[in-house]
């Protein structure tokens, strides 16, 4: 169960079935309505929250069809109880429940027609398909969202008058309600009958991809980033966006799964969704010389057999975890890691990398963190530092190195709430916190609760002055920007995939716009509660990075949190949740040599905070900036401009490979194989290949 509220309805729902059953028995229309009306209200909640519950039920048949088909079964009972079996109303239920179910697969098999018609074998964003094929509008979203939900509610109306005519025994309130339910199921049909018919279908599979091709021929890309993945992944390719539209070459994004899609962050980037293994092998991806991927997945081999390009691992992250040295990385052409450090990675690990394939370009998303230069003249008068907490999530296993939220996290954030002087505490956990781990998550409310009454306490505190004006007027703001924010989204929405390749080309101006409003959105945030107020923060804003540039200080975890923190060059401390020793601790990980070591007792961040306190007695200082140029390289030249010249140079190579292929046919060498004597993929009918079957 998501939520107390969720278990709550899915009690009642539960309940109200065996108490439908007793009401008919007994029998009672009062009751019978009471039990109904609760079971219908808890189900349509349920349904709303994609409650866990309502979606496991189908798979012990009962499902949503199941539970209105039991209810109007229990309704005839409640009839029949009631000596009404040999009454017109009787018979008049028992015809409408069988014409309403008559109605179910015409609708049904419409919907789905309609679904699958519209679904494109390639669905895009930025790329210009309207003016190549036709793709007619999406039909209404009232008629298509939640489709099966809505076509059995209408029932809603015949059992209330069947109820009402039983009742009052009066049958001509029950033909009128099931006239109704029945007229209205009917025209919900007919209404679906236009969009599987004549000009409002979208054109066949074969036309979309001639379509994708002729752009493609005409942008003419030349660097790919690719990326397959589940929806929780979707951040995994969404923080390579930026960098990619600071490209000095033509970029495109290729995903795989229609998901990814769906939770893209927006972006100027030509992006193409290809589920299919053939359609991807068959699209014209021939100017292409650099492809890029953000992590290592199976379906990473259908691009992996295209020769005319270079092939880049760049991965969603850069820690000294084992995953940051798979040895599935070396079948790239060139592994790129942030700094030296990653190149030793690979060295220490031996896991097949060649030292000449790995590339150090920095990393480009770290732009946005301020550095501690900005602040090196120390707090200023009244400032309370902010310590950042910002552990990982538990992992697969039950390691104790891989968090310390379990063994040490209630720790760490006591020592802070009772630090003299006082520092304000933000609580920001990784996004899959608790998601394996029932302790994890125990772990996490009860670090949220003590920060709850830790803030609490404050603000009865006479000695934590609020400026009400100043935060009134940061919270108007905040709710003028959400609004803009909110429009700004609305209007991007689309009916469905189809409608949303065809009007998916973003306008600039208002991307330029949101892009503005979130930076003015930080800003009012951050300012909208006092600066000494305990935070505990979740979702997608504020953002990790702003979570940094407000912090003087963080503790954290091992993972690649730690590394991006260090280019702000701020004081951290990491904890030693497996307690290893600091010593042994540092030499198997290198993003630790400049932190303050925790144990599990959280004793040592009394050193983290007079660090952060008195930055020039700061005994790591400089261990922190060598650390930072071994892990993310120079600051000069800046990482984008390192990135673009590794994709320059890596083209020039993917060229030079291609023209001396292209020689080699020509001359007509012994070695040299014809194109059509390669062995062509095996594949599905629905355009996936198996993966062991390409080379």
């Amino acid at each position: 169960m998501g939520s107390a509220a969720e278990l709550a309805a899915a009690v009642l729902m539960l309940l109200g079935f065996p108490c439908l059953m007793l009401a008919a028995l007994v029998p009672s229309v009062p009751a019978f309505a009471a039990a109904a009306a609760v079971t219908y209200l808890a189900d349509h909640y349920l349904h709303r929250r994609g409650s866990y519950l309502v979606n496991r039920l189908s798979k012990v048949r009962a499902g949503l069809s199941i539970r209105f088909l039991i209810r109007q079964l229990l309704l005839i009972l409640l009839l029949a109880r009631m000596s009404l079996a040999d009454n017109l109303i009787y018979y008049g239920a028992i015809a409408c429940f069988i014409a309403f179910y008559g109605l179910q697969a015409p609708h049904g098999a419409l919907t789905t027609l309609i679904r699958n018609r519209r679904r494109m074998p390639v669905a895009t964003r930025n790329v210009d398909l309207a003016s190549r094929i036709r793709i007619p509008d999406a039909p209404p979203r009232v008629l298509t969202h939640r489709a099966a939900e809505k076509m059995l509610h209408l029932d809603l109306v015949a059992v209330g008058g069947i109820l009402l005519a039983a009742a009052l025994d009066s049958p001509l309130i029950g033909f009128a309600c099931i006239g109704i339910t029945v007229a209205l199921g009917l025209a919900y049909v007919l209404a679906l009958v236009p969009y599987v018919r004549g000009r409002r279908i979208p054109p066949k599979a074969d036309q979309v991809l001639v379509a994708v091709d002729d752009w493609l021929r005409e942008y003419r890309p030349e660097t790919v980033l690719y990326f397959s993945g589940s929806k929780d992944s979707a951040y995994q390719v969404n923080m390579w966006l930026e960098t990619m539209e600071q490209l000095d070459t033509r970029p495109l994004v290729i995903l795989r799964e229609r998901v990814i899609l769906a939770n893209l962050a927006p972006t100027t980037v030509p992006v193409v969704c290809v589920p299919g293994g053939v359609h991807l092998m068959n699209l014209d991806l021939s100017t292409v010389r650099v492809a890029l991927y953000a992590a290592n997945v199976g379906k990473n081999i259908h691009l992996l057999r295209v020769p005319t390009m270079k092939h880049v691992f760049i991965g969603h992250g850069d820690s000294d975890k084992l995953a940051s040295v798979n040895p599935f990385s070396k079948v790239y052409d060139e592994v790129w890691t942030a700094g030296r450090a990653g190149r030793d990675r690979y060295a220490i690990a031996d896991v097949g990398v060649r030292d000449d394939d790995i590339v150090e370009v920095g990393r480009p998303q770290l732009a946005p963190i301020e550095t501690w230069q900005a602040t090196a003249a120390g707090p200023a008068e009244g400032h309370r530092p902010t310590v950042l907490y910002a552990p990982t999530w538990e992992g697969w296993d039950d390691n104790p190195g891989n968090t310390s939220l379990l063994l040490a996290g209630e720790n760490i954030v006591k020592r802070l709430i009772a630090a003299d002087p006082a520092v304000r505490v933000l609580y920001k956990p990784h996004p899959f916190t608790g998601t394996r781990s029932a302790q994890a998550k125990a772990a996490h409310e009860r670090i949220t609760a003590l920060l709850g009454q830790a803030a609490a306490e404050r603000a009865a505190d006479p000695r934590f002055t609020v400026d009400t004006a100043a935060q009134d007027r940061a919270r108007a703001e905040l709710a003028r920007i959400d609004a803009r924010l909110t429009a700004l989204a609305g209007g991007n929405d689309k009916g469905d995939e189809a409608e949303a390749s065809r009007d998916g080309v973003i306008d600039v101006a208002l991307y330029e716009e949101t892009a503005r409003l979130r930076t003015e959105w930080n800003t009012a945030y951050w300012n909208s509660f006092p600066a000494w107020e305990h935070r505990v923060i979740t979702g997608a804003q504020p953002r990790l990075y702003d979570c940094f540039n407000v912090s003087d200080a963080m503790v954290s975890d091992i993972s690649s949190v730690v590394s991006d923190f260090i280019a702000s060059g701020k004081p951290y401390a990491v904890t030693d949740s497996a307690e290893l020793g600091a010593e042994e601790f540092k030499r198997q990980n290198t993003a630790v040599r400049a932190a303050v070591i925790l144990s599990n007792d959280a004793a040592g961040l009394a050193e983290l905070l007079e660090a952060v306190r008195d930055p020039q007695a700061d005994p790591l200082a400089g261990e922190r900036g060598e650390l930072k140029r071994y892990l993310l390289g120079p600051d000069e030249p800046a990482s984008i401009d390192q990135f673009n010249a590794a994709v320059a140079q890596l083209a020039r190579k993917a060229e030079m490979r291609n023209l001396g292929q292209g020689s080699r046919t020509a001359v007509g060498g012994p070695d040299v194989e014809p194109a059509d004597a390669l062995p062509a993929p095996t594949a599905s009918v629905t355009g996936e290949t198996d993966g062991t079957a390409v080379n």
